[in-house]
């Protein structure tokens, strides 16, 4: 059993990445709460306090909601026009034995041992090399051959080690 298939990664798939790594964080978390309070502070404080103390809740409440996304949208861009790799198709074939990815004549192999963790969301499959490193895989771009992906991981990686929306499957 095993999938081939070519993933060309764009800037849109880059975000959701690290979308995904910025909100799945205590980071993420923390941000998101003090943004959320900031602004329910200057709906609780609205005609309490000066305006001035109003509006400055209410442009850190938008900083705090809209500068991460922001950020993570324009390094995404940045990452993809600087990253000669990152411009071209990578061809990918998991199998039992790993997961191997071929660049024109560059390859790599990632034995199922070496996989860190292997986690879907709606849009994509993200496999891990590191606590940082995934090899992303658009779902669209995977196709019909996602079920074999999930079906080899399933035989292959240890239950603790995926993390597999039930509703992205």
């Amino acid at each position: 059993m095993s999938a081939e298939f070519e993933v060309t990664i764009t800037d849109k798939d880059m975000f959701r990445f690290n979308i995904y790594h910025a909100y799945h964080g205590f980071q993420g978390v923390i941000a998101t709460l003090a943004g959320i309070w900031v602004l329910v502070m200057a709906g609780l404080t609205f005609g309490r306090v000066e305006v001035v103390y109003t509006i400055l809740y209410i442009i850190l409440g938008i900083v705090f909601l809209v500068y991460v996304p922001g950020s993570l949208y324009l390094r995404s861009k940045q990452q993809i026009l600087s990253s000669e790799v990152l411009k071209h198709a990578l061809r990918y074939k998991i199998d039992d034995e790993g997961v191997h990815v071929s660049q024109g004549e560059q390859t790599a192999d990632l034995e199922w041992k070496q996989i860190y963790k292997m986690v879907s969301n709606r849009n994509q499959l993200l496999i891990y090399s590191s606590r940082v490193n995934a090899y992303i895989i658009p779902k669209e771009a995977a196709g019909e051959k996602y079920q074999t992906i999930v079906g080899l991981a399933v035989n292959h990686l240890e239950g603790f080690r995926l993390k597999l929306n039930p509703f992205s499957i």
